[in-house]
């Protein structure tokens, strides 16, 4: 087990991006917080410090938790590859998915609960009674009985469920069940996902948020963003002789000149318009999908108009084991196409060995895209509907999970009703692509919609109501 380090931000950068009522219950909730934790710790604990949403939103709000005085901290588990293929498996199931079809029996539970009583020592010396521990997701809920000896509150948080119950999903839940029932409050990011058994006196419903000021969301002229393309050999730059260079909270940031990101190294030429899907290599992104239906689309689109799908380089993200296998499907995918195709549909794989660069080029990339696609078969919530539409740009998703509560359909973006309807998938993207009055429409009010809902400021007050109670 190891700590991030996250250094403190001061909450007022976040509370002058507010009007000032909402800037001034955000303070309140501080000084409430302030007082109630003072002399406790509130820690964290997940299966990885990157590689998707819930290390991103954990790296941003303890940075202001910690700029408002609350000693918070986060700690990463140690994990085998064995331990993560069994806890994918969870995610997959309560994701209503057989995933790799692997059982869940006697001996799944006792390397779930070895693997977690070798983390349980080091917690043990840091918890103290009175302190908050915050579980996160299927891999960590295992340490719920341990934790308790401490004195302190455990809060497990799922980032994961579907909204209607299956065999599937009943079968990863009874898996947890026995831990999770052992938490002093439990957090889901939609009514839906809580299962029939959760007391619903110990459940709240807390959303995901974005902070606005990151590496992958802060402003981006457009000579940055194609600047930063063009080096990183992704899109070809317009002007010639880019710098790389682009700034975050006024930090510059460089991007390392690079080559053999997109198979095949085929870079997206700067007159075209990309149609972008940015998630993990996992199944229930369904990037398959989206590359099939492009495809078959393809015809009928301008011919300037090119797919990019973009994910991490599968070496870099430890408990996601299958994110290589999905990237193989993807490429052999592409290779079945016409010759003709092959040229505007590009798969890409952002480096891992900087965090800050990899949220440069997701920043840089959603706001080059003429449409950002979310078609994923489940979905938790969806930062990466939540990224680009904060940026403005019109988005096109499934209606699942969270991103329905995002999405509001024809304001601030386009809903499928059948993920698996590819056909559908073409037409909304064509309508976005050839109608500019609709994409400019959408991608303001994608960006109203973020700003009212799905900020920090929010996210923090929620968790401080919730500390109150407990």
């Amino acid at each position: 087990m190891r700590e991030v380090h996250v250094d403190p931000i001061p909450l007022e950068r976040l509370a002058a991006l507010l009007e000032p009522e909402r800037a001034a219950r955000l303070r309140g909730s501080a000084d409430r917080a302030q007082a109630m934790l003072d002399g406790r710790t509130v820690w964290n604990l997940n299966a990885t410090a990157s590689g998707g949403g819930v290390a991103e939103m954990l790296q941003a709000l303890l940075a202001y938790s910690r700029g408002a005085g609350v000693d918070t901290r986060w700690l990463v588990l140690d994990g085998s590859g064995e331990f993560f293929r069994l806890t994918k498996r969870l995610h997959n199931l309560l994701h209503g998915s057989a995933g790799d079809g692997g059982p869940l029996g006697e001996e799944e539970r006792r390397l779930y609960e070895q693997v977690l009583a070798d983390n349980l020592p080091a917690l043990l010396q840091a918890v103290r009674p009175g302190d908050v521990v915050l579980l996160h997701d299927p891999q960590t809920a295992g340490l719920t009985p341990g934790l308790r000896a401490t004195g302190a509150r455990i809060v497990w948080r799922s980032h994961i469920g579907k909204d209607t119950t299956t065999d599937l999903t009943e079968f990863g839940w009874e898996f947890l069940r026995r831990y999770v029932e052992q938490a002093d409050a439990v957090i889901f990011s939609r009514a839906a996902y809580v299962p029939a058994w959760v007391d619903e006196r110990r459940v709240s419903v807390i959303p995901p948020s974005l902070d606005p000021f990151t590496a992958k969301n802060g402003e981006l002229s457009v000579s940055q963003v194609e600047a930063v393309l063009d080096r990183a050999g992704l899109v070809r730059g317009r002007r010639g002789n880019p710098s790389g260079s682009i700034a975050s909270n006024g930090v510059p940031g460089v991007v390392r000149s690079r080559s053999g990101l997109i198979e095949g190294g085929q870079i997206v030429p700067a007159e075209a318009s990309v149609v972008l899907q940015v998630s993990r290599w996992d199944r229930l992104k369904d990037m398959a999908g989206v590359l099939t239906g492009f495809a078959e689309r393809l015809p009928a689109f301008p011919d300037d108009v090119h797919l990019m799908l973009v994910g991490p380089e599968t070496s870099g993200v430890i408990d996601d084991p299958e994110g290589a296998e999905v990237f193989e499907e993807c490429r052999a995918l592409r290779l079945e196409q016409p010759r003709a195709s092959h040229a505007r549909i590009h798969l890409c794989s952002l480096p891992m060995d900087d965090l800050e660069e990899n949220a440069y080029l997701v920043n840089a990339l959603q706001r080059h895209a003429s449409v950002v696609v979310q078609k994923s078969l489940v979905e938790g919530f969806g930062l990466t509907v939540t990224e680009p539409m904060w940026k403005g740009r019109p988005v096109v998703a499934s209606r699942v999970g969270g991103i329905q509560d995002q999405i509001a359909h024809g304001r601030s973006g386009l809903l499928l009703d059948d993920p698996q309807d590819l056909d559908a998938l073409g037409q909304a993207v064509e309508s976005v692509l050839l109608d500019g009055d609709l994409a400019a429409r959408l991608g303001q009010g994608a960006h109203e919609r973020v700003r009212d809902h799905y900020l920090g400021d929010r996210h923090l007050e929620q968790y401080v109501d919730l500390f109150e109670r407990l």
